[in-house]
């Protein structure tokens, strides 16, 4: 069995998120990448499925060369070869696009991933990419079995869970509970080292095709300043809440 993992490259959440002077772009100045967190879970389930079932695990990313050390990160973990496209990503659709033409060409069984990326959280990407390959289509998962020709996802609904059953070739899109968090894998000296001999195959994007383009970025504003009221102080509370809050 072949299983496509998609990854992205994202800031770190505890890094300063800036713009540049223009509100233009993303400032990427001073940000430390790290694997998508939802990314990482869908990674952990296809080592899992590497080592119960003999599948070969192949991470696909879509960015420049400064995404490199996030996938180094992922061939540590237990990935058997990676994709780069050369491409830095501007909507969601070039993203998946690109995607979907590397698992066209390599006959992948699988395509796991997260749900979105933590970054700009919009979804659509798995969805994309099944559309594109008019494959079946499973998002949100918390649960994953395959056996042989047919796989079994768990996902969460209102109320409950519903277990859905597909035929591979599928994309199955990934959240926390795919694997219990106790059990992602932080890289070994072992595996570090074995990551830089692992093949990295570099290819260039099919199109340049965008459907979205972003127009200005805004900070969120700053918090307000915080005004203490003493406990015996009940009407000036309700003061506040009421002109200035407005929340009653």
């Amino acid at each position: 069995m072949k299983i496509l993992v998609c990854i992205s490259s994202v800031p770190d959440t505890t890094s300063k998120i800036n713009f540049t002077a223009d509100k233009s772009a993303f400032d990427k100045n001073g940000i430390q990448w790290v694997i998508n967190p939802l990314d990482e879970f869908a990674l952990t389930k296809a080592v899992k499925l590497q080592e119960s079932q003999g599948a070969t695990v192949t991470v696909i990313n879509v960015g420049d060369a400064a995404t490199e050390p996030v996938i180094r990160k992922a061939l540590a973990i237990g990935a058997n070869d990676a994709v780069r496209v050369n491409l830095d990503p501007k909507d969601s659709y070039s993203t998946a696009k690109e995607i979907a033409a590397v698992a066209q060409n390599g006959g992948y069984d699988l395509i796991l991933c997260g749900k979105e990326s933590i970054d700009y959280n919009g979804g659509s990407v798995p969805g994309m990419v099944a559309q594109l390959l008019n494959q079946p289509f499973v998002n949100a998962s918390v649960g994953l079995d395959v056996n042989g020709s047919e796989a079994t996802a768990v996902r969460e609904i209102e109320g409950g869970k519903e277990t859905i059953s597909v035929k591979l070739p599928a994309v199955i899109a990934g959240q926390k509970g795919l694997v219990d968090e106790k059990d992602l894998i932080i890289p070994n000296m072992r595996g570090i080292m074995s990551a830089r001999t692992k093949p990295l195959q570099v290819t260039e994007p099919t199109s340049s095709e965008v459907k979205v383009q972003g127009v200005s970025y805004d900070s969120v504003p700053p918090r307000a300043a915080v005004k203490m009221v003493s406990p015996d102080n009940l009407d000036e509370l309700v003061r506040l809440l009421h002109e200035e809050a407005k929340v009653i």
